[in-house]
């Protein structure tokens, strides 16, 4: 009989110790891989009003067909935060390293009429790519996740659904594309406004708040130590836009593209309940 007793003393034990009931915390460091699934629309050129378009008979606007933009892949570390507000309901904070990326140029901005017979802009020439040689991506989000099994099971699936808000920094833009812009569509622009003297080239992308579709694991080693390993989805779209200014400060043109990245993100960390 106290062998049975024994026994099933550390049944309970073992059963107890995996559980993730209501209350507990679970804290997450682990790697990100975050794999854009991009598209991107041509690129529309907004062109400053005259002098500009009166003696290059520039429209207000002209979009270079065959343009795009596209991103590259990137590496990150990741650290999440979940608190169980049931044995089966945990609400997630997402944050980390904000990823570096590269964007990449396709086509040719070539500007309609006498313009383009006098300058256009290779965007794709290898020599200017990446034309953003990195931009960092923030991307702090807020899950709302179900975990599937009983509390006291070593391994837990989970589905979530969240929001994040995304927003770029740090864009460094690349010297060659820097200058290939000064030389080509730059110098025909500032003649034609009459503003002598080098362009100013810059870049920025526009922020937005976007869902975000998560599912994973969690695989529980001991009483405090698991695995967990997830695939998150966010449709995410930005404006990415490229400023040419005059020497004196004015605002040339600006021109503009939707880029659609869509990342795909696998998430694989060691966790730690307490």
């Amino acid at each position: 009989m106290k062998r049975i007793l024994i026994a099933a003393l550390a049944m309970c034990l073992s059963l107890s110790a995996y559980a993730q009931h209501a209350g507990d915390n679970v804290a997450v460091l682990g790697w990100f891989h975050v794999a854009p699934q991009d598209s991107s629309t041509p690129l529309t050129t907004n062109v400053a009003p005259t002098p500009i378009n009166t003696p290059l008979r520039l429209p207000n606007s002209f979009t270079s067909a065959g343009t795009s933009l596209s991103t590259s892949n990137a590496n990150t570390v990741g650290l999440v935060f979940t608190h169980f507000l049931t044995d089966h309901i945990a609400v997630s904070s997402v944050a980390g390293v904000p990823p570096v990326f590269k964007l990449y140029g396709h086509g040719t901005i070539m500007p309609p009429g006498p313009a383009g017979a006098l300058g256009s802009q290779n965007i794709g020439d290898p020599s200017s790519n990446p034309i953003v040689k990195s931009v960092r991506q923030w991307s702090p989000a807020a899950i709302l996740q179900y975990y599937f099994n009983k509390p006291d099971a070593k391994f837990r699936p989970f589905l979530g659904l969240g929001v994040s808000y995304n927003w770029f920094s740090d864009i460094q833009l690349n010297p060659n594309f820097v200058t290939a812009t000064q030389n080509n569509l730059g110098s025909v622009l500032a003649a034609g406004a009459g503003k002598p003297g080098t362009t100013q080239v810059s870049a920025k992308a526009s922020s937005s708040w976007q869902p975000v579709f998560n599912a994973g694991a969690e695989y529980n080693i001991t009483n405090h130590w698991g695995i967990v390993a997830s695939v998150t989805y966010i449709p995410l779209k930005t404006t990415s836009s490229t400023i040419i200014k005059a020497a004196d400060g004015t605002v040339l043109s600006v021109s503009k593209a939707e880029l659609k990245a869509d990342p795909i993100i696998s998430f694989l960390a060691v966790s730690y309940r307490f």
